[in-house]
């Protein structure tokens, strides 16, 4: 078993030092500004009717938890997110390799899929509406949107940076297209396609809460349109703090994914 230097010994203590150190500061940052959140609210410097208070919020998600309709709620929006996500990552990898495979068809379709990435997602949720109707797979399509076609070109460019010497060696080798993907591309291409997974984790969750907003009558982004309707704040912070939860959570997941990679590699 290798010892460890000195030198090395001292790095990795400033190392965990700085790391206790970010996150010491990341909570003090939060606890201050719920602190401060309260402080206000109480005293009335702000409306606590508008902004509401992080113990109205409290005490409004443990109300709902105790007749349990925010499980529900959340469910809803959870599964929509990952069903959709999960879509947009195998959807977005065979569309990529498809391009890889047929530059012609990627140069014919490079311009559309600019468009289509460009075009603002909430423009589209109503004319979902019209198509699909008012039901989950509308809100679903909707989180797809967002992400799907940034993701696809994204891959594609992943794709085609790879090593090139790699795949000359594989044509050298009388390999053919299949092995160049199978062996070169797609894996020299996961760190890429991990980056994109955290980065669509987050735009689902937009594109569904988009279009809970406009198709649904269960879920946190319906919660949200609902209560702003019937001026009930303490609903709409509850549901948008929940929503900052769950997509630090999902992002985690991620993160740890792509460590548990790094880790195997």
């Amino acid at each position: 078993m290798n010892k460890i230097s000195a030198g090395q010994d001292l790095f990795l203590r400033s190392l965990k030092r700085h790391r206790l150190f970010v996150l010491i500061a990341r909570i003090l940052i939060l606890v201050l500004f719920l602190l401060l959140w309260e402080v206000c609210a109480d005293t009335g410097i702000i409306d606590s009717f508008i902004f509401s208070s992080p113990t109205r919020i409290c005490a409004c998600f443990w109300e709902m938890v105790l007749d349990r309709s925010i499980f529900l709620h959340i469910w809803v929006t959870l599964y929509e997110t990952i069903v959709s996500f999960l879509l947009v990552t195998l959807v977005s990898i065979l569309v990529a390799v498809l391009l890889w495979c047929s530059r012609r068809l990627s140069e014919i379709l490079e311009p559309y899929l600019v468009v289509l990435n460009s075009l603002p997602k909430s423009a589209l949720a109503p004319l979902l509406i019209v198509w699909l109707g008012a039901t989950p797979t509308t809100i679903i399509v909707a989180g797809m949107s967002v992400a799907l076609f940034g993701s696809i070109m994204n891959l594609y460019t992943s794709f085609t940076t790879v090593d090139q010497e790699k795949i000359k060696l594989i044509y050298t080798l009388h390999g053919n297209r299949r092995h160049a993907l199978t062996k070169v591309v797609l894996p020299g291409s996961i760190p890429s396609i991990i980056s994109n997974m955290k980065v669509n984790i987050g735009l689902c969750l937009v594109g569904v809460v988009i279009g809970e907003f406009l198709a649904a009558r269960n879920g946190l982004g319906y919660l949200i349109i609902y209560s702003s309707q019937v001026f009930k704040m303490n609903w709409l912070l509850m549901s948008i703090v929940l929503l900052c939860i769950m997509a630090m959570v999902l992002y985690t997941v991620i993160g740890l994914l792509e460590k548990l990679y790094k880790h195997r590699i």
